[in-house]
């Protein structure tokens, strides 16, 4: 017979995580139906490295397996972007182990309070705010984030350009670094924001500097590739 003990143990260990895809072959989201993971409902935190994740104890953790690029931590769920040489097969079980050790022991937070208490969420109400400001959260709060949300993915609000109509978002996520995002905030994000209010004409992502550095090297390759073909000399005649 087991000892009450043990039997407490092995219950408390019976977390269940379910995984989802998402847009972004290299993200998945680990959705932890039974226990919170994050204290604030609709705030998310999004960490790059082991530097900026000095707040969170479970982010530190996380970023000790190898491959892992990025992670983002909601109130049940957590999305984590891998290195492309990486295999799903090996990192998730190492993923949802770590997730339910950390959970089940309960003996860190997994957001500091000073983290929690110095995060405002960029699309909650503020006093300060215009009255299309106003909209505009509460539009991408209400309607945009919630399926960006089920995805993995986040949304930041950055600023509103009223001279130019222009809206200033931040991706996070899976959505950040999914070859569709550019999809998701042209042909969702910006015509639902254009279609409720006029005073929008334009909506731009802001880019990490890591980010802008990746995707200009990448236009470099492909302008160097695209040079090198056109100054190749054709190539000969089959001889006969």
């Amino acid at each position: 017979m087991f000892h009450k003990t043990a039997l407490s143990r092995i219950s408390k260990r019976l977390l269940s995580f379910k995984t989802y895809p998402t847009p972004n072959q290299n993200a998945l989201k680990f959705v932890s139906p039974e226990r919170a993971i994050s204290p604030l409902e609709n705030k998310t935190f999004e960490f790059g490295s082991s530097l900026q994740a000095v707040h969170s104890p479970l982010a530190l953790k996380l970023f000790k397996l190898s491959g892992i690029k990025s992670i983002m931590i909601g109130h049940d769920f957590l999305t984590v972007n891998k290195q492309d040489h990486i295999n799903w097969a090996n990192l998730r079980p190492e993923v949802t182990e770590l997730l339910d050790e950390f959970l089940t022991a309960d003996r860190e937070p997994t957001i500091t309070k000073e983290l929690l208490d110095s995060e405002e969420d960029s699309l909650a109400a503020n006093e300060n705010d215009t009255e299309v400001v106003a909209m505009i959260k509460e539009l991408i709060d209400t309607r945009i984030r919630p399926a960006i949300q089920d995805d993995g993915g986040d949304i930041e609000y950055k600023a509103f350009d009223e001279e130019t109509g222009t809206v200033f978002l931040k991706l996070q996520g899976a959505c950040k670094s999914c070859s569709a995002s550019e999809d998701t905030l042209k042909g969702g994000i910006e015509s639902m924001l254009m279609h409720y209010i006029e005073e929008v004409k334009e909506v731009v992502q802001i880019l990490d500097p890591e980010e802008e550095i990746a995707n200009k090297e990448f236009e470099r390759l492909e302008q160097k590739l695209k040079d090198r073909k056109e100054t190749s000399p054709p190539p000969p005649p089959p001889s006969l």
